[in-house]
Parts: C-alpha cells; structure tokens; sequence
C-alpha cells in the first residue's frame, strides 16, 4: 500500500524551461517562456487563461506534437524529445488518450469503427467488443454503425471520448473539449469526461477557458503574460506571449 501511494505521487508529467517561438518574418514571436510544472498519476488539472495565451501550443509540446525552441518534456519519466518522431509515436500509443474540439473522427468509418481504430493500431485483441462497451458506456449503444455525419456534435464528442478511453491511457488530454458543443450539450460532455477519468484512474489535463469547467479540476495552472499564478495547491510563474489557444 505504501509502494501504492509513493507511485501516485510520482508526476507522470513534467516541463522544464520550456519555450516556444516562432519567426514571423523578421520578428521572433515568444509564444510560451520559461515554463515549469509537474502533474501527479491520478491528478485531474486545468490549463486556463485568455484565448491566444497558448494553452493549445502548451498541450502540443506536452504531448510531443509539437517541438519546443527550448526545455524538456518527461512523460513517464521518458524525455521525449530525446525520441524521434516514430518513437514519440509509439510512446503516445501505450500512454496517452486524445479529446479534441474538433472531434477529429474519421468520416469514412463507423463510431464502433473510430473507437476500434487506436486498439488495432496496439494491437489489442477484442477491439470490437471493446468498442462496443465503451460506446454502450456513452450511452450510444443505438449509433454503432452510423457515420459522424449522422450523428450530432455531442455524439461525435461521445465517440471520440470513448476512443480516447479505449485503449487504457495513463493520461488523457483534451483541449477545449466543449468548444463547439452548446452549454447543455458541452454540461453533459463534461460530466461523462469526469465520471469516465474517476472510473479508470486516469490523469487528466483539460484545456479550456470555461471557469465552470476548470474549477472542477483539483488543480489549474493558468497561462496568462509573465504573472505569477495560484493555483489550487501550488505558485506556477508560467509566461505566455502572442499567439495560440
């Protein structure tokens, strides 16, 4: 039990100095500066701040979809940026889950066959029962083989939530999940998002300018221009200038 409770402490996540700029023209833009944070196995935390403060560029690096100017990124204890592009991949495939404001569902393929997609790329056996459970979980047990364009956007986000959750991730991230869901449909989404996160012990870092939302997190790490920020448990200095979500 001891053993237990030290692993859960461990962060499963963390940034060193990490910055990002881009050259526009002659200009050097400095979208995030110098940031350091760390996020536990089992923590639920939100990146929150104004809209082009860089919370979506933030979950980019941290994910490894984007490459840093500068700084590290440990994600389970691995430097990913030490790893190539097809080992950054493979890595996001054991340990991460994806929840997009986009959705990001492939229209040529069924629900049952988006949520099937990530377990047969892992080659994890059982894909289509999987599928079927978790969409039964989603409440879409009537949706199976319909397309994305026949669903509406808050059962597509149900989709893509349950291929998020399908093959097991230690880590969950989403970025502005609700965005282009109404508040009705967005309150519903959120509260399967959590229940689901409770039910698997998975971490969850949640991108979202929705104060409602954040504050459902144990802990928010806000992005805002070179002001030192409180949060829940901990003081981040976290500087963000420019451009991004």
């Amino acid at each position: 039990m001891v053993k237990d409770n030290i692993q859960a402490l461990q962060p499963i996540l963390r940034a060193n100095s990490l910055t990002k700029q881009v050259q526009t023209g002659e200009t050097q833009l400095t979208i995030l500066q110098n940031i350091n944070l760390e996020i536990n196995a089992g923590e639920a935390v939100a990146i929150v701040g104004a809209s082009g403060s860089g919370k979506s560029t933030l979950l980019g690096l941290l994910a490894g979809l984007d490459v840093p100017s500068e700084g590290e990124v440990f994600l389970n204890n691995v430097d990913i940026f030490s790893l190539d592009e097809d080992e950054r991949a493979a890595l996001r495939g054991k340990t991460l889950g994806f929840v997009f404001q986009s959705f990001q569902l492939l229209p040529a393929l069924t629900a049952i066959e988006n949520v099937m997609l990530p377990l047969e790329l892992s080659g994890i056996k059982g894909a289509e029962e999987t599928a079927e459970r978790l969409l039964v979980r989603v409440g879409l047990e009537k949706r199976l083989t319909h397309y994305p364009k026949q669903l509406s956007g808050g059962e597509q986000q149900r989709v893509a939530i349950a291929r998020a959750f399908a093959t097991k991730p230690k880590l969950l991230l989403a970025d502005e999940p609700t965005g282009n869901l109404d508040s009705a449909t967005g309150a519903q989404i959120i509260e399967l998002m959590f229940e689901l996160n409770r039910e698997h012990g998975t971490t969850l870092v949640l991108v979202t300018h929705d104060e409602v939302i954040s504050n459902r997190c144990s802990r928010q790490i806000r992005l805002t221009n070179g002001h030192t920020v409180q949060a829940s448990n901990e003081v981040f200095s976290v500087v963000a200038h420019g451009i991004g979500n």
